[in-house]
Parts: structure tokens; C-alpha cells; sequence
């Protein structure tokens, strides 16, 4: 299962990779800086346009507060698009609001969890995500 991390943070893509390595956790990854980007990767367009037959992620890892798009944004067209709306989306952001978390349970997020403060955790974060999201969750094949 592919896995896709949208954030825009250059110091948390490279904790959250390095946390992926340090949990063991195999899977193709790829990165998007932005909820633009991220519908690009997803539609196949612009600079993704020549990626026909690298598969859709599996799972989506989506930061909330990202430039020219940010998550809430990209969540919703994700789940109004027919080909992507099954994709898991797990919210993996600082806030701890509660209208961030109700907002985006709402527009039909799977999961949201606020990104821990040590490296530790976010490595406890991810070995729990490659369980139940790899290892015990059915996802539908067009996921």
C-alpha cells in the first residue's frame, strides 16, 4: 500500500520519514508541501500527469494548515470525487481544536491525531497507523 504525506513543514516530513524507518514500516511513500499539490498528485495532473501507472495511495496522511490549499479544503474534494472518495484519510496535524476535529469528522475524515511533541511518540504514532491502517483494516481495491 502506497502511503501519501500532504504537509507543508520540511522539519515534520523529515521526522515522519524518519519515524516510518525507525517503525520499520516498508511502504512506498510519497510527499506533497500542499493541498494543491496534493489534488495534483491525486488527479494525475501538472507536474503528476506522466504517473498513470503509479497506483493511488492507500492511505492518506493529511496535515490541516497548509498553504494554497489547505487540508479541510483538499478533504472535501477528495470525498466529492467518486475515484478518490474511499481513499483513508488519517488528519495528522498540531491542532488540538475542537472545532478542527469536529470540522473535519464532518467533511468525512477517517482519523485525526495531533502530532506529537517527541520523536518517540510519532514513532508510537506510525507503528499503531501500520496496524490497523496496513495490517487489520479492509480497504476497498479501488482505494
Amino acid at each position: 500500500m502506497r502511503i501519501l504525506i500532504a504537509d507543508d513543514d520540511e522539519d515534520d516530513l523529515m521526522l515522519i520519514a524518519d519515524a516510518f524507518k525507525e517503525s520499520r514500516l516498508m511502504n512506498p511513500i510519497d510527499f506533497v508541501k500542499d493541498g494543491e499539490e496534493l489534488m495534483h498528485y491525486l488527479r494525475k495532473e501538472g507536474q503528476y500527469a506522466d504517473t498513470g501507472d503509479i497506483p493511488l495511495p492507500g492511505i492518506i496522511l493529511l496535515d490541516l494548515n497548509m498553504p494554497k490549499k489547505d487540508g479541510r479544503t483538499a478533504l472535501k474534494e477528495i470525498r466529492e470525487d467518486p475515484k478518490l472518495r474511499n481513499i483513508p484519510i488519517v488528519v495528522l496535524t498540531t491542532s488540538k481544536s475542537e472545532e478542527d476535529i469536529l470540522k473535519t469528522y464532518d467533511l468525512g475524515v477517517n482519523s485525526f491525531i495531533t502530532k506529537p511533541v517527541t520523536f518517540d511518540r510519532l514513532v508510537d504514532v506510525v507503528k499503531v497507523l501500520r496496524q490497523y491502517w496496513i495490517e487489520i483494516v479492509a480497504i476497498p481495491a479501488n482505494a
